[in-house]
């Protein structure tokens, strides 16, 4: 998917909040600015000479994107604060550096706010040059952190491997539940399935598969977040349980028609609403950061990820499954026994 970054700000977001590529893209632009408090600034007179515009062009983006920007860094030097800050020019610059020298106010960008507006300008050449290379290194910055691929990039959180296992166990109850209680055949699997990955998410698992691009050999729900397995244990398990007590009260096998009742009653239980669209709001935003793949009925739960999903995923807290399976391989003999 071609991601426009003049376009999204959830895209302009992602970047500006993945400190990673960051980092990375800092060393590649390697702008030369005003170091003060710590960070690295430059003025619009620079940001204009830079992406060779008219400082009247980087004046309109500030009005119209001034909370963005603000949001990321840019700040409107007033008082003792501008004061130091011109002492920091004149310390660094001499007068080499085009500030007018009575004035009570500036505009400044750190690193963030510059690659902000860097992402907004449609006028410049360096602009959109600019635009390629933070995306080239967006990418190669997740791939390499993912180790090599993000189709997986949910089992790098260290709440998979529990989540994961413990659905396992939930799902032998729901398909015990559909074997024991529901007289249908072996279609039942799957159609009630697909039940519960439309009420989560609103795709079944061929959609899903699709959006995703997974081969037949792999399965759907080795990509799931932790919190998505979550949710769909206790979908699982709550629905096994009404199955359970339905067939119970009927003292028979139930039909379809009344297994499809049974169903809309417990996916439309008021308690469901906040867990689906939290559920909602991480798979789509965290597929289209790190998976370039774009839930199209979650569009509207998507929003930015923040700096500490980038190191849930990316981090030094995150690991390869392979390195969470031998950490925990007391953990699964306790899973793997329970009754």
């Amino acid at each position: 998917m071609n991601k426009n970054l003049t376009q999204s700000q959830i895209d302009r977001q992602n970047v500006l909040n993945n400190p990673y590529a960051l980092k990375e893209i800092q060393n590649a632009v390697e702008i030369k600015g005003i170091k003060f408090e710590n960070s690295y600034w430059v003025i619009r007179e620079q940001v204009a000479a830079f992406f060779e515009i008219d400082i009247r062009t980087v004046n309109r983006y500030i009005g119209k994107y001034s909370d963005e920007l603000t949001k990321n860094g840019y700040v409107v030097l007033r008082g003792k604060r501008l004061s130091t800050f011109m002492l920091a020019v004149e310390g660094q610059f001499g007068k080499d550096i085009n500030v007018p020298t009575k004035t009570t106010r500036l505009g400044a960008f750190n690193f963030r706010a510059f690659l902000n507006i860097a992402m907004l300008l449609t006028e410049s050449e360096r602009a959109r040059l600019l635009r390629q290379t933070i995306l080239d290194i967006v990418i190669d910055t997740i791939n390499i952190k993912s180790g090599g691929g993000t189709k997986y990039i949910n089992q790098r959180d260290e709440d998979f491997i529990i989540a994961y296992f413990q659905e396992e166990d939930y799902r032998k109850e729901f398909t015990d539940a559909l074997r024991d209680f529901v007289d249908m055949g072996n279609i039942k699997y799957p159609i009630y399935t697909n039940k519960i990955y439309l009420s989560i998410f609103r795709e079944n698992a061929e959609e899903y598969r699709n959006i995703l691009k997974l081969q037949a050999n792999e399965k759907v729900r080795d990509t799931f977040y932790s919190e998505i397995l979550d949710l769909i244990s206790s979908y699982e398990y709550g629905f096994a349980k009404a199955l359970e007590e339905a067939f119970y009260k009927v003292d028979r096998k139930l039909d379809s028609w009344e297994v499809d009742h049974l169903f809309s009653e417990f996916e439309s239980q008021p308690h469901w609403k906040p867990l689906i669209e939290r559920a909602r709001q991480k798979m789509a935003s965290r597929d289209l950061a790190f998976r370039d793949a774009l839930h199209l009925q979650l569009k509207e739960y998507i929003t930015p990820l923040q700096s500490d999903e980038f190191e849930r995923f990316l981090g030094e807290k995150s690991k390869e499954l392979a390195e969470r399976l031998e950490e925990a391989k007391d953990v699964f003999k306790r899973l793997k026994e329970r009754e």
